[in-house]
């Protein structure tokens, strides 16, 4: 009997990954790459998007190699990919500028007028979002503003996952867990975009792809798209997910209280809900209201972020990690499990030194676009490894702080957390978690993550599965961890700080956005 594979390919904001998988649950193969982040001038921060196109074709290429999966043998394929993230790109499907992704933060005047112009309370009603995280349409809008030229040569503006799947079959799309990342005349409710409110922003819906439910069938693989990555003519696409959903997905989560925490550039955290309530309600507007991909009109992810959560360790690597990434080099041990071994032998709270990881602002819960990293405390008898514990604390405390504010919704919470994908391998990152939270955690078994959960989708979305219940048969979970209440404890000591210190700073930093802006204009 013939065994069915399915391809999930994922793409965030520091690499992309790739999985092919058969119908049993079993990851045959598996690839990723890195790719730069570019930050050409303060607070934007871009893609090239045709690496996007590179990366894709190379990692398909070694998963059909590795895995000895035949083209014609791949029944669905499914993409994902981090937001909000921006391409825009002519009639024939070519980029007329750099891609613009979630760490960017150019469009400040924009976001001001636009709350002017549709009204912020409209806004919430309608996308059940606050418009401070600069979707795609507020982007979309400063390109119309500051770039009227490449604006008048946009024919679509997709996302990452869009334009990948565009290359792969011609069509242009966008899938609905995704298009709330346009916010501003996204309905969360209905699925689609509200034109009363393009028209007050000057904005034709003709720009915007067609909107699709994550199951739903875009379009089969081009001839030239087949020739360019080796995949067969015809293979059905499915339209896709957002990339927190899909990792989910790959961790089990599909029932209301299922909860985890990814620890990719951002660190993500994910409770399943079908409290509709809660979109409106003001603790519910602090998070990310995402509709979930196991059913887009009454489920939902309430999704509290920090803006540079694996991002901040990778910043540590790139910056001051020069030695730890010669011994990777050199002996093939991961530079950021060096990193995290000396962290690990710093008391909590790393003796007096606090970090506000605040690297590119802040989303939840405090949604500060100007807020900007701090170290706090430091004295001559800190040294690298109380640098680094205190960062890895300092994001422990920001998502604890959305946690906080989860917490007491009254939001069904399932325990143990379970952590899923990025810096979430590092046993003495979990640890801290666990303590600061205070509460039970296990690690997802595997950890194929995003294009695991991608690959389910295509799969639920061609048929091969009647529903997506095998992400939750699939689903292991291992090195479960007990919060130390003593260490609880302290943490709570040094969070209240911690918030204290983003108080007292909170002008400040607004002070030093008007001076970088001044100067760099």
């Amino acid at each position: 009997m013939a065994v069915t594979h399915l391809l999930g390919i994922d793409f965030g904001t520091g690499g992309a990954k790739a999985c092919v998988v058969d119908d049993q649950g079993r990851v045959l193969a598996y690839a990723y790459r890195e790719y730069p982040i570019l930050h050409p001038r303060p607070g934007w921060s871009e893609h090239d998007p045709e690496t996007y196109w590179r990366v894709t074709r190379e990692i398909v290429e070694q998963v059909l190699r590795e895995s000895q999966c035949l083209a014609h043998e791949i029944a669905g394929i499914a993409v994902s990919s981090a937001l909000p993230s921006m391409v825009l790109v002519d009639g024939d499907g070519n980029p007329v500028a750099p891609a613009t992704n979630l760490m960017d933060r150019r469009a400040l005047e924009e976001v001001n007028i636009i709350r002017d112009v549709v009204g912020e309370s409209t806004i919430e009603q309608v996308t059940a979002n606050r418009i401070e995280d600069h979707p795609n349409l507020v982007n979309l809008y400063w390109y119309k503003r500051n770039r009227p030229q490449i604006y008048r040569r946009v024919y679509k503006a997709l996302t990452i996952d869009g334009f990948i799947v565009s290359r792969l079959t011609g069509r242009f799309s966008l899938n609905s867990s995704s298009a709330i990342f346009y916010g501003v005349a996204f309905d969360i409710r209905t699925g689609i975009f509200r034109e009363d409110i393009l028209d007050k922003l000057g904005i034709d819906p003709a720009i915007l792809p067609t909107v699709f439910d994550p199951t739903d069938p875009v379009g089969g693989i081009t001839a030239d798209a087949a020739h360019m990555t080796g995949l067969n003519i015809g293979t059905p696409v499915v339209a896709g997910q957002v990339d927190c959903n899909a990792g989910w997905i790959a961790g089990g989560a599909i029932e209301p209280g299922d909860m985890q925490l990814n620890l990719g550039t951002s660190g993500v955290l994910g409770v399943v809900h079908q409290n509709t309530d809660f979109l409106k309600s003001p603790d519910g507007l602090r998070m990310v209201n995402i509709p979930y991909t196991t059913s887009p009109r009454d489920t939902f992810s309430a999704v509290a972020v920090t803006t540079t959560g694996g991002q901040a360790l990778r910043y540590l690597r790139d910056t001051f990690g020069g030695g730890e990434v010669d011994v990777e080099r050199q002996l093939h041990v991961s530079a950021y499990d060096l990193i995290t071994l000396q962290a690990r032998d710093i008391p909590p709270g790393s003796d007096g030194l606090l970090v506000l990881p605040y690297l590119m602002g802040e989303r939840s819960p405090i949604w500060d676009t100007s807020a900007r990293g701090v170290m706090f405390g430091l004295s001559l008898h800190h040294h690298r490894g109380h640098v680094f514990r205190a960062f890895l604390e300092g994001v422990a405390y920001a998502l604890y702080d959305s946690y906080s504010v989860l917490q007491r919704t009254g939001l069904k919470m399932t325990y143990p957390l379970i952590f899923n994908e990025g810096g979430a391998k590092s046993e003495v990152w979990r640890r801290i978690i666990t303590d600061v939270f205070g509460v039970p955690t296990a690690l997802l078994k595997g950890r194929t993550g995003a294009p695991l959960g991608d690959a389910i989708l295509a799969g639920v979305g061609v048929g091969v599965f009647k529903d997506f219940t095998v992400a939750k048969e699939w689903s292991r979970y291992g090195e479960h961890l007990e919060p130390d209440a003593q260490n609880h404890e302290l943490y709570m000591e040094y969070f209240q700080l911690y918030k204290d210190v983003y108080s007292n700073l909170e002008g400040n930093f607004k002070d030093l956005q008007a001076i970088v802006r001044r100067n760099n204009t």
